[in-house]
């Protein structure tokens, strides 16, 4: 699987993408562990993802829709996602 990429907080889009997986998972009542099992991720590594301090590859990114059971749109997109 691909790597995680670190980033200084500078960029927006991180934060976003973070806030979506941390209130998807919540919604979807996936457990904080198991989603960062799925990722091949440590539980920091996806702490720092969930609050924008870190950024997912594309192919983590794919694995969290998947584990999400989510069009990648409802993470990246600026549409509304229900």
């Amino acid at each position: 699987m691909g790597s995680v990429l670190d980033f200084p907080a500078s960029d927006p889009n991180d934060a976003v993408v973070g806030a979506r997986i941390r209130r998807w998972r919540d919604r979807r009542g996936v457990p904080f562990d198991d989603l960062a099992a799925a990722l091949d991720l440590t539980p920091e590594a996806l702490r720092r993802v969930e609050t924008g301090r870190q950024r997912l590859d594309s192919a983590r990114l794919d694995a969290a829709t998947r584990a999400l059971r989510l069009p990648v749109w409802a993470l990246v997109s600026d549409a509304p996602a229900y």
